[in-house]
């Protein structure tokens, strides 16, 4: 008889990746000669990073370097949900990023629905935030994986514990 194969869908990043992204951009937010004096921070939280500015150009460009500091560590773009801007004390600007992590109730059921539909030898069940993919042939499990790769889910997908 033959064994079942299984592999989870999740949606996570490494957290010190993260640190080190939040890091380098700072570092170089405290260098660029049109960021360095605007004050800005970077604070990150368990869940969040929390930027505070002096303006909405430096805010933009605190953007830029934090989305680039990221692709260069191989962190999603899809993982930044960047909250509305705030004004703070002393004319400042404040904003909220949420680090997504995890994937929905709905956004399971899209996907084990996907699943169940396009390949009828496999299994998909919802286990809290994972989706846990099943069956015999390692070969179906593999293209499973890529049919999923070429949908755009509004977050960043790891194929985890394939087996």
């Amino acid at each position: 008889m033959a064994s079942t194969s299984s592999f989870d869908i999740v949606s996570d990043f490494d957290r010190q990746e993260m640190v080190n992204t939040v890091d380098q951009a700072l570092r170089e937010i405290k260098s660029r000669y049109d960021l360095k004096d605007t004050k800005s921070t970077l604070e990150l939280q368990e869940n969040a990073i929390l930027v505070n500015t002096d303006s909405e150009f430096a805010l933009e460009a605190i953007h830029t370097i934090l989305r680039t500091k990221a692709a260069k560590r191989n962190l999603s773009q899809k993982i930044f949900d960047y909250g509305k801007v705030e004004s703070a004390s002393g004319s400042r600007l404040r904003q909220e990023i949420t680090l997504k992590q995890g994937i929905s109730q709905d956004l399971a059921k899209k996907i084990s629905k996907l699943v169940r539909d396009e390949f009828k030898k496999v299994q998909a069940s919802i286990q809290g935030d994972v989706v846990r993919v099943s069956s015999k042939s390692k070969d179906d499990l593999q293209n499973v994986m890529q049919r999923l790769k070429q949908e755009d889910f509004p977050l960043a997908l790891q194929f985890t514990n394939y087996r």
